[in-house]
């Protein structure tokens, strides 16, 4: 499920706590219950308020029970609602059916059968961790699946076109070098943000020789799979789940979906997905995951739907063992000094992504070097945490989920001790502030402009709420 970050507002750069309502709500599974109710012809649509209606937006009525649901799944996520208020529930519901019932009037679609797609993702997960279909039924007090489903695909739709909305609203967003100076000038000394520990962290990476018999196996195994697609009109997605390699797409059919302005997955595929067009299937290609071939499914201006099939290939003990004593020995002469680390990544390293740069990990997270300490990914974190500054790592053998195996050697290049953030040495950190004050301005603006001219009515039970936006139109 895509959600996009709910504004934020920054006080001493902390979340207030109707923020904190905000963020919450996107770790909930199945939130609430959608009725959309028909809007009338007439230029004044009449619409009655009926007992257990809470209020209506545009085209989308938020029940009593639509509440309840809320606190109920929230603590059964573990998430304490002692201080969260209904009132603070309920208009986190309106913004949602705001921005989806704005999507709708912009013509944005949602395609039903990715939304059919999460769907079955989430069954297949709930029954993994219940047990049985049964057993989430009952968890979910939902008389059947059909019913259960239902559910699950009219509010994943809604949280779909509310995604997109917000997305649109702010993907042209940018910011310019004179306003992150402006912004950082006008925060105060006293309440300049704190930055934990930093490190940069450089690798050097050995991928065990693949065999061309082995290339030759995997490549032409793609090309089967190619052919039975568009020659013999098998489905793709099946292939996909039946072959895949990866384990991030293979339940939901090798599905995922790229945006051009918000880079994902490594160039090649994307490369590879931006060229084709919809029912195209390419030919095989490599990146450092193993051997794809790719399927362009549906293009949406600036979004495309793609699913792929990877395939690894199988690697012997000898290999892996050859991987290793070539890293021993780049390690040995790294330390006798006969090479920089730098110059041994860019001549020996099999990661493209950090080789051309001196083997230097960009986090993938906020796109700058730097990787906080009480945030970095759990394995990379224990891998780097004894290291002092300069030191080697021992050669680790590194295994994806996929099951490709690689060598690697890690060294810390700089460390950064917590200290208040200074603008020439945190720029990147201050420009990423910047831009989301920015892009929640830009929010905030579209909020009060569409609440004024979109039809919102309240239960009177909720007059003395107090909402973070004019939903009474005063």
């Amino acid at each position: 499920m895509i959600f996009y970050k709910m504004p934020l507002k920054l006080r001493n750069l902390k979340y207030t706590k109707y923020m904190k309502v905000k963020y919450l709500f996107i770790l909930i599974t199945i939130n609430t219950s959608i009725l959309i109710a028909q809007q009338s012809k007439t230029n004044l649509p009449l619409r009655i308020k009926v007992d257990g209606v809470s209020a209506v937006v545009g085209d989308y009525v938020i029940l009593e029970s639509d509440i309840d649901k809320t606190i109920v799944e929230m603590e059964s996520q573990g998430i304490s609602t002692k201080n969260i208020s209904r009132c603070e529930l309920l208009g986190k519901l309106m913004e949602d059916k705001l921005y989806a019932h704005n999507a709708i009037q912009d013509s944005l679609e949602v395609s039903d059968e990715e939304i059919y797609d999460y769907v079955d993702q989430s069954i297949s997960y709930f029954t993994e961790q219940l047990g049985s279909i049964e057993k989430v039924l009952e968890f979910y007090k939902k008389p059947d699946e059909l019913s259960f489903r239902d559910e699950l695909f009219r509010l994943n739709k809604v949280q779909k076109l509310s995604a997109m909305m917000q997305s649109k609203i702010v993907d042209d967003v940018d910011i310019t070098p004179e306003e992150v100076r402006n912004f950082f000038k006008q925060i105060g000394k006293d309440e300049l943000p704190v930055f934990g520990t930093e490190l940069e962290i450089s690798q050097i990476v050995i991928e065990p020789r693949v065999s061309e018999e082995e290339k030759e196996r995997i490549v032409n195994q793609l090309k089967s799979f190619k052919v039975d697609v568009e020659e013999l009109g098998m489905s793709f997605s099946s292939k996909a789940v039946l072959y895949s390699q990866d384990p991030g797409s293979r339940s939901s059919g090798g599905k995922y979906t790229l945006h051009r302005k918000k880079p994902r997955m490594v160039k090649e595929f994307r490369d590879i997905a931006f060229s084709l067009q919809e029912g195209q299937v390419s030919d095989p290609f490599k990146t450092d995951f193993g051997w794809h071939i790719l399927t362009v499914e549906r293009i949406r201006g600036q979004e495309v739907d793609v699913r792929h099939i990877l395939l690894t290939p199988k690697v012997d003990q000898e290999q892996l063992e050859e991987a290793r004593k070539l890293m021993d020995t780049l390690r040995v002469r790294i330390m006798n000094e006969e090479i920089s680390f730098e110059e041994a990544a860019f001549q020996f390293s099999s990661e493209k992504e950090t080789r051309l740069n001196g083997g230097v990990i960009i986090n993938p997270t906020t796109g700058d070097k730097r990787f906080e300490l009480t945030k970095m990914d759990p394995v990379l974190y224990n891998q780097v945490r004894d290291l002092k500054d300069g030191q080697l790592s021992v050669p680790l053998l590194d295994e994806e989920r996929s099951g490709l195996k690689k060598y690697k050697i890690l060294k810390v290049t700089n460390r950064y001790d917590e200290h208040v953030a200074d603008y020439s040495q945190d720029y990147v950190k201050i420009k990423g502030l910047a831009l989301k004050e920015k892009k929640l301005k830009a929010i905030k603006k579209w909020m009060e402009e569409n609440i004024e001219k979109t039809y919102i009515s309240m239960n009177k039970d909720f007059n003395d709420c107090e909402f973070n936006n004019n939903w009474r139109k005063e």
